[in-house]
C-alpha cells in the first residue's frame, strides 16, 4: 500500500517546478512517508523546492508539544527531507488570534498556486482532517469541535492525557480544490469504514464519503482495511 502510493506521488510530482503536497499526520501515512524518504534519497531528487501545508492541528497545541500533529509531521517526513521553515506553513493552535492563522494558510495557497497532492487518512467516524460529521462541505480552513470519537482515539498520540475538544482544520473545500487527492487507510478496525466511504451514501454526515466526488481521488487500503468491501465493487475496479 505504502510502496504503490509512494510511487504515484512521486510520479506525480516529478514535472512539477513547486510541488505543494498536504500530508496529513496518523497511523496509516507513516508508511507512505518512509517509502517517499527512501525514494527521494535513492535517486537523490532535489526537493528544496517542495512546499508543505499542514492539515489539522489540535487547538491549544503546536509544534513544540510531543504529539502535536506538527510534531509527527515534522518526525516523519519534514525534518528527514530538510524541509526549510519558509517552505511549511501549518497551523499554529497555540497562536493567540487563530482567525490569522486562517488567513495565513490561505496566503500560503494563493502565492503557491494551491494543493498538488492532498494526501488524507479516515477517521473511525469518517472524518477527514479535523472535519467532522456534519461539517459544513463548503467551508474551508476553519476551527472546528471534536467529535467525541476522535477526542478518545486521538488520546494514543499524547503520553498524557489531553484537552483535544477543538482544532484547526483545512476545510473539505480545501481538499476538493486540490489537484489530486489519495486516500490512505490501514488495518481490520476501519474495513467497515472503508465500506461505508467507497460503497455508501455520499453525505456530509460520512466527510470522507464526500471526496469520491473529486475528479482524480486515489484510494490506498491494505488487505485487512480493504476486507470489508463488496466482491461486484472489488470486481469493479
Amino acid at each position: 500500500m505504502s510502496a504503490k502510493a509512494a510511487d504515484e506521488i512521486m510520479r506525480v510530482v516529478a514535472p512539477l517546478k513547486n510541488p505543494v503536497l498536504c500530508p496529513a499526520t496518523g497511523d496509516s501515512p507513516k508508511g507512505l512517508y518512509k517509502e517517499m524518504i527512501n525514494r527521494i534519497r535513492q535517486n537523490k531528487t532535489d526537493v528544496s523546492n517542495w512546499c508543505f501545508v499542514g492539515l489539522d492541528e489540535w487547538l491549544g497545541i503546536n509544534g513544540e508539544d510531543e504529539g502535536s500533529c506538527r510534531f509527527h509531521l515534522n518526525n516523519d517526513l519534514l525534518e528527514p527531507l530538510c524541509i526549510d521553515e519558509k517552505n511549511v506553513s501549518f497551523f499554529d493552535g497555540k497562536a493567540k488570534e487563530i482567525q490569522d492563522e486562517i488567513r495565513k494558510t490561505g496566503n500560503f495557497l494563493q502565492e503557491h498556486g494551491g494543493i498538488d497532492i492532498a494526501i488524507v487518512g479516515l477517521g473511525m467516524n469518517v472524518h477527514v482532517g479535523m472535519n467532522e460529521p456534519g461539517t459544513d462541505p463548503s467551508l474551508h480552513a476553519h476551527v472546528s469541535d471534536i467529535d467525541v470519537i476522535t477526542q478518545q482515539v486521538g488520546q494514543k498520540y499524547f503520553k498524557k492525557s489531553r484537552q483535544i475538544s477543538r482544532g484547526i482544520t483545512l476545510g473539505i473545500a480545501d481538499i476538493m480544490e486540490a489537484r489530486d487527492v489519495i486516500l490512505l487507510v490501514s488495518g481490520n478496525k476501519k474495513a467497515a469504514i472503508v465500506q461505508q466511504v467507497l460503497e455508501g451514501e455520499i453525505s456530509e454526515e460520512f466527510p470522507a464519503s464526500l471526496l469520491r466526488r473529486h475528479k482524480s481521488f486515489s484510494v490506498y487500503l491494505d488487505e485487512e482495511a480493504a476486507s470489508g468491501l463488496s466482491k461486484s465493487f472489488v470486481q469493479s475496479l
